[in-house]
Parts: C-alpha cells; sequence; structure tokens
C-alpha cells in the first residue's frame, strides 16, 4: 500500500461551519482553546487527520487538515495556515452565501498559489427548494465579473471550475460526497516535492513537563529524521530533533506535505510575534531547517499582484498599494512588518502587477519562488500578493538597469531552471557552483543536471567549482590574455607577467579569489603556461630589446672569459642598462646567481656542480679549500657556491667539511 501525503485547509467566511465541518469529517474537534470553546468561534489554527482510500487500490492518502479561523480580526493566523497546502476546503454556508471573508480568503488562496479546490457547500438543511440557486451564485462568484472568466491569470480555471458539494453535519448530508471529492482532487495532484531542502515554518510551539520544547508547522521541501542537526532561522540556534511525530504517533522521519511535531532540546519559547527582537527562543514564524539554508536576509525582490477581482470596489483592499507604503507581509507560517519600494509603477491598482522590493526591520528566511501575502499596516485588508524572485536582494543595487533586467527574467521563468540560472549568471558574471540556487525549491541534483546541459551547448562555462556566463567568462579570459600579450609587447625581455601583477589587474572584475585559481587553470589550456610566479603565453621566448643587447653581450663575454672567477656584481653591472641585460639573463635562466654578489653563466655552475658532487661522491667528503683548488677558483666563489648547494639539498655541511645530501 502506497501512502501519500497532503495537506488541505479550510477557508472560508466566520460562522459558516469550517469546524463542524472538520470534526464531522474526522471526529476531531479542531477548536483547542478554552476562549474558541466560550466563544464559539475559531480563533487559532486547529489541526486534525483524515485517511482517504484513493482510486487506485493500492493507494492511500493522509491528509493534514488545517482548519483557519474566518473572523476578519484573525486573519493574520488564517494565512499562516494556508501557506504550503496542496488543496484548499472552502466553506460557504447555503442561508448566508458567499460573503466578505469569503472573498478575502479568496484571493488569498490565489495570491498563494493555490490550484486546487473544493467547494463545501454546509447548512444544507436550512435551506429548502432553493438548492439550485445557490449553486449558481456560487459558481457566479468564482467567475467574478472583473476577472475577466475562468481564464483570467491570477484565476486559475481549476479553481474557477472547482467541484461544489453539497452538506449538512445535522443531516450528515454530502459527508461521504465530499470525502470521495477530496480523493479524486487529489487523484491528479503530484505529491509535495522532496528536494532536499526541508523547512519547517513553525505555527505552533509549546512545552511538556519532561519533554521539552515541541514546535509543530507543515513539513516543505524535504524530510527530517531523528537524531538530524538542523538550525532555527532566523536567530541562528542551532539544536537537533530528539523525536518526531505525525498526527501525534512517533515516527522515526518526516516527508514533505505532513504535519509534524519536533521535540528540540535545549530551546526555549518566544514570544508570539516573529518579528519580536531579542528573544532567540523558537516561536511561529520562525523555519526549522538546515544549517546551509538557514542565513535570514532582510531585503527581498519581488513581483507584486494586485488581484482583478478587486476592480469596481470600494473595500480598503481596492485602494492603489502606493510606492514607499508600511506593510505587512505574511509569509511562511509568520508576518513582518516592511516597507514597499516600487520598481516598475508609482502605485498598483487591481489587476496590475510590479517589480518591488520589500524592505524589513528585522530578518526572515526566504526562498526564490517563494509566495506571500501583503496586508495594510493596521491588519484590516489584504492588499496584494507577490513571489520572490532575489532572496538574496541588494538595496544598493535594486535600481541599477542590470537588476532590473534580471528580475523581469526571473519574473517571467520562475518555473524554469534553465532560466533561472543563465539570468543570475548573465547579472553576476561567475557564482560558486555550491550557492547557486541554494535558496529555491529546485533540487541540488536538478540545479546540476541543468548546469551540465547549459555547458554542453556552449551557454555557460562551468569548472568543478564555478558557473559563469558565456560571454562574460569569455571576455574574462580575453582580458587576461590581452595582458599577457600586452606584457611580451612592452617588455619582450621578462619571461611573462607576473601572476601579482595578473591578480591585480583583474581583481575589479572577479568577485572572489578562487575565480582568479580557475582563470589561470583555462587559460594555460588555450596557450598560456604558467612558470613559478610569472605566465606567458606558449609561444613567447623572451629576446633583448634593441637598446639592450650591446650590455647584454658584454655581459657574457665578461662571464664566459673566467667561468668561476667573474667580476662581481657590482663590476658587471654598474649602469641602468646592464642591470636590466642581467635580470634578463636571470630570468631566463642563461646565468645562476650563485649569492648576492656572484652571477655564473648555466653552463659554468652546472660544471661546477658536476664537479663538486664527483668529488664528494668519490672522496666522502672535502673542505672548501678542497673544492676550490679543485675548480681552480676563490673562497668568494666557492663559499656561496657551497651555501647554495647546502640551501638546494645538494651538499650537507658537517663541520669544516662538506657531504653530498643523503635524503
Amino acid at each position: 500500500m502506497v501512502s501519500k501525503h497532503f495537506i488541505v485547509a479550510t477557508a472560508g467566511h466566520v460562522d459558516h461551519g469550517k469546524s463542524s465541518l472538520v470534526k464531522a469529517l474526522t471526529g476531531v474537534d479542531p477548536d483547542r482553546l478554552p476562549e474558541e470553546k466560550a466563544r464559539g468561534i475559531t480563533i487559532d489554527l486547529g489541526f486534525a487527520h483524515l485517511t482517504l482510500p484513493a482510486s487506485a487500490a493500492s493507494e492511500t492518502y493522509h491528509l493534514g487538515i488545517v482548519d483557519v479561523p474566518g473572523h476578519e480580526d484573525f486573519v493574520k493566523n488564517m494565512v499562516a495556515g494556508v501557506g504550503s497546502i496542496d488543496l484548499a476546503l472552502l466553506v460557504v454556508a447555503a442561508d448566508d452565501g458567499w460573503m466578505p471573508q469569503t472573498e478575502e480568503h479568496w484571493q488569498i488562496l490565489n495570491y498563494l498559489g493555490v490550484n486546487r479546490a473544493v467547494i463545501a457547500l454546509t447548512k444544507m438543511d436550512l435551506v429548502e427548494g432553493a438548492e439550485d440557486e445557490i449553486v449558481a451564485a456560487i459558481r457566479a462568484r468564482l467567475h467574478h465579473p472583473a476577472a475577466g472568466g475562468p481564464d483570467t491569470p491570477g484565476l486559475p480555471s481549476t479553481l474557477a471550475n472547482c467541484p461544489i458539494v453539497k452538506t449538512s453535519v445535522v443531516t450528515g448530508r454530502g459527508l461521504h460526497e465530499l470525502k470521495e471529492t477530496l480523493a479524486q482532487v487529489l487523484s491528479d495532484t503530484p505529491p509535495p516535492r522532496d528536494c532536499g531542502k526541508p523547512r519547517l515554518p513553525v505555527d505552533r510551539v509549546f512545552s511538556l513537563r519532561g519533554i521539552g520544547t515541541v514546535v509543530t508547522g507543515t513539513l516543505a521541501g524535504g524530510t527530517l529524521s531523528r537524531g538530524q542537526a538542523l538550525v532555527i532561522s532566523p536567530t541562528g540556534r542551532a539544536t537537533r530533533i530528539r523525536s518526531l511525530q505525525n498526527h501525534n504517533c512517533e515516527v522515526e522521519s518526516s516527508v514533505p506535505g505532513t504535519r509534524t511535531a519536533l521535540n528540540l532540546p535545549d530551546v526555549s519559547l518566544a514570544g508570539k510575534s516573529a518579528s519580536a527582537a531579542g528573544n532567540e527562543g523558537v516561536r511561529r514564524g520562525t523555519v526549522v531547517t538546515l544549517a546551509e539554508l538557514a542565513a535570514p536576509v532582510s531585503t527581498l525582490d519581488v513581483l507584486l499582484t494586485k488581484s482583478a477581482r478587486l476592480a469596481g470596489s470600494k473595500a480598503a483592499a481596492a485602494r492603489p498599494l502606493k510606492d514607499g507604503a508600511l506593510v505587512r507581509v505574511h509569509q511562511g507560517s509568520g508576518n513582518w512588518p516592511a516597507r514597499v519600494s516600487l520598481l516598475t509603477h508609482k502605485e498598483i491598482r487591481p489587476g496590475e502587477e510590479s517589480l518591488a522590493q520589500l524592505r524589513f526591520d528585522s530578518p526572515l528566511l526566504a526562498f526564490v519562488g517563494d509566495r506571500f501575502i501583503v496586508r495594510d499596516w493596521a491588519e484590516q485588508a489584504t492588499l496584494a500578493g507577490g513571489r520572490v524572485l532575489d532572496a538574496e536582494a541588494s538595496r544598493k543595487s535594486f535600481r541599477s538597469a542590470r537588476q532590473r533586467k534580471f528580475l523581469e527574467r526571473m519574473a517571467g521563468s520562475l518555473h524554469d531552471l534553465a532560466v533561472c540560472i543563465e539570468a543570475r549568471l548573465e547579472r553576476d558574471g561567475v557564482v560558486p557552483r555550491q550557492s547557486l540556487l541554494l535558496k529555491s525549491s529546485f533540487s541540488a541534483q536538478e540545479i546540476e543536471q541543468a548546469l551540465s546541459q547549459l555547458a554542453s551547448t556552449g551557454r555557460i562555462f562551468l569548472s568543478s567549482t564555478l558557473a559563469a556566463g558565456a560571454a562574460w567568462w569569455t571576455a574574462i579570459k580575453n582580458q587576461a590574455v590581452s595582458a599577457i600579450t600586452a606584457e611580451h609587447r612592452n617588455h619582450p625581455e621578462r619571461l611573462g607577467l607576473s601572476m601579482n601583477s595578473l591578480r591585480s589587474m583583474m581583481e575589479e572584475q572577479l568577485p572572489a579569489p578562487e575565480v582568479f585559481e580557475v582563470l589561470i587553470a583555462e587559460i594555460c589550456k588555450s596557450g598560456c603556461v604558467q612558470a613559478g610566479v610569472t605566465i606567458r603565453q606558449a609561444s613567447h621566448r623572451p629576446v633583448l630589446p634593441p637598446q639592450l643587447e650591446r650590455a647584454g653581450g658584454k655581459l657574457r663575454a665578461a662571464l664566459a672569459a673566467k667561468p668561476l672567477e667573474p667580476p662581481s656584481r657590482k663590476e658587471l653591472a654598474p649602469d641602468t642598462g646592464s642591470q636590466q641585460a642581467l635580470r634578463f639573463l636571470l630570468e631566463t635562466g642563461e646565468a645562476v646567481e650563485v649569492g648576492e654578489e656572484v652571477v655564473l653563466l648555466i653552463e659554468n655552475f652546472s660544471q661546477a656542480v658536476a664537479v663538486v658532487k664527483k668529488i664528494l661522491g668519490e672522496k666522502g667528503s672535502a673542505t672548501v679549500s678542497d673544492l676550490r683548488q679543485a675548480l681552480g677558483t676563490s673562497r668568494r666563489i666557492m663559499v656561496p657556491l657551497l651555501e647554495r648547494l647546502d640551501r638546494e639539498n645538494v651538499t650537507q655541511r658537517q663541520g669544516d667539511r662538506r657531504v653530498l645530501y643523503k635524503r
């Protein structure tokens, strides 16, 4: 038997029977607070579990049901419960019909991208003879005239044409049909994605004697297991899972699409507000996730949309959302104060959308593609919805042409991984592979496959550690090769360009030191050679410029005249020209610097070393005087020569004698 897990959330106007319907379906009363019992309305989130047989005999659906409050004063709690659901159960009372909170909840579901719903028409026992008219009225509200029909952007046809089931918890009418309808709609619903990036937005936190802190939430993006190390974002507090449960049952691991409870040791409870400052505990709105995913931000670049269903309305929600507005942003299970900075509009009216930046006073965790709700500062009206386009946004570059182009590409292609990669590389030039789209719903395997495909077609450059835009990378390589070529042209006597000089030239274009190392490796594959601290084109052969050829000839002659008793360095190169010529001989290896004041031609140096090794090999040891006499030179030459051979582990000093170095 294959078990599939889904999250279903109720929605609808207050007193339309959401909690009663959940209790009738599951046997669990989701209203758990004494105040809810006393007032007879849902105030906070409630939870239940329902198991349904699927149409396929080999499958079973396990539904985590989130019951939300319908009163306008508790919309913030409602949004906290519908941030990550697979199906909405919109409850409409037959005797009341479509009401203001029905409409607001429906718009919230649209903003959050919920594309599957079932409408439960409750309290059918209170109406007689008007069933067809009631259903027709509900269907008409789904196809809101202002929205232009079911194919209007923001109103998926799957929602506009969702099934309507007539029910009554008093008579039991329609309950079995509702379960069948839920199973039917879920039969073609893909299971929640496991992209290896688990996030548990905390919607409830409490402490139990002898157990400690327990947090609950709807798990998305990946699997969590007993003993796993985690981090609480945005506080950065490290923790681990002592135990976990699904619907009051102990389990070893929990998968996406399940209501999950985690027992977290050594973690304290904090206030109820996710934006409360100065408290390191866990609260609603915090997120339990992996350490590499947990870095919070205080700025998000987004696409904001205002529902076309508000057109013609006089409600507060229909007022334009203006640049600079102070709002509350509901994302995941929390909400945060933020300032809106619009990019493409001065204000957003119903049916319009705009690129924007949200600037928060306190940090939060968000991924590219995450959906959110914008409500007014007083939390009286839902103003807009949106999606995150850049989860690591910069306030300084928000209005740059490069960032705007990036956001425009992302806005139309959030589901196209290849476009997302190319857009990022086009903007940034080069990005470490391990951090590319890390905060997204794409898995590491999907990202690596897309990178390989893009690289195979030449659309990007890819190394073991970096990914770069093809055009950017080509330009950077050409710039480096041009610098090397210019060095050969301006200083043909030099071996090449020093690595430090090239690094300094490229520093402004390269965002990180490791990019330079990859760049050097790549240009060395295409005609350049690194030799020690310099780099040159493979075809380059150092030559003295015409003005130094005469000085070079004199140096060669002076060094060759007395092979092992040459003039001192000061005598060899008394002026600037001869010093430049001597530097050329040393850099090209034609001459060797034996000591601070001693220079030998390479062939004379090699001959002297061979004689020293032969004598020590035959005699076992020798003094400086012995070796000096054998070579026919002076202590001025012999002492620095042997000191160099000592440093190079050719010889080894033992008292006043030298022996061959023994490894």
